[in-house]
């Protein structure tokens, strides 16, 4: 007799709540916070809204979610991944501030950090042993990013367009862009900070080009 499989674990309350506290913390915010951050009432994720006054479970709405995600800048499959049980894995990586990691000798030629300038941090893992932490300094990609940001990069993930990117070119300029258009021979960036303009490179002018995967914010 062939087994029957198993049915699926119905979605929770807890753990929808969870991933909000956890989207929340993710940010440096507290759930009113990101209320506040998403244009809600910064009542809206507080613990006392969760159970109504006859004890039944109160929801957040798909509309909330849609904003908080928005605010932080994340995916529905972050939050997914932040309903996840158990403890989250951390991982200790390579952090430098930008300005310095923009200047030579701290990085190798496939972009993977070197040299004695590097601090280290724990981070949520992101299952790359050449990741690294960049700290923001100034306000050159605000909204996106303020000071003090930390955004970890992975080099060995791939990247697709609209995608959050570090650049490097051979002129050792280094900067953070969205990915807009990579072809053979070019590469399309658009500015975190509408003030700038979108920048074209050659494909020889790119040294490297690796992905933001998380951001302190």
């Amino acid at each position: 007799m062939a087994k029957q499989p198993k049915a699926p674990r119905p979605l929770t309350h807890a753990q929808v709540w969870t991933a909000l506290d956890r989207l929340a913390e993710r940010a440096g915010l507290s759930p009113s916070a990101l209320a506040k951050r998403a244009g809600l009432d910064p009542t809206t994720f507080n613990k006392s809204k969760r159970i109504t006054g006859e004890g039944r479970e109160r929801w957040p709405s798909t509309e909330s979610v849609s904003k908080a995600l928005a605010a932080t800048n994340s995916t529905i499959e972050t939050f997914v991944q932040l309903m996840g049980d158990g403890t989250r894995a951390t991982q200790s990586v390579p952090l430098i501030g930008f300005g310095q990691a923009a200047a030579g000798g701290n990085f190798d030629d496939n972009g993977l950090p070197s040299g004695k300038g590097w601090d280290e941090v724990a981070l949520p893992a992101t299952h790359d042993e050449h990741a690294y932490a960049l700290e923001i300094e100034g306000d050159a990609m605000k909204p996106a990013y303020r000071e003090g940001d930390i955004i970890v990069v992975s080099p060995a993930t791939a990247i697709r367009r609209g995608d959050r990117v570090v650049v490097r070119t051979t002129g050792g300029e280094m900067m953070v862009k969205e990915l807009k258009r990579r072809t053979a021979k070019m590469l399309e960036l658009a500015p975190l900070n509408p003030a700038h303009a979108d920048r074209t490179l050659d494909a020889d002018e790119v040294e490297w080009i690796a992905r933001i995967v998380w951001a302190s914010q």
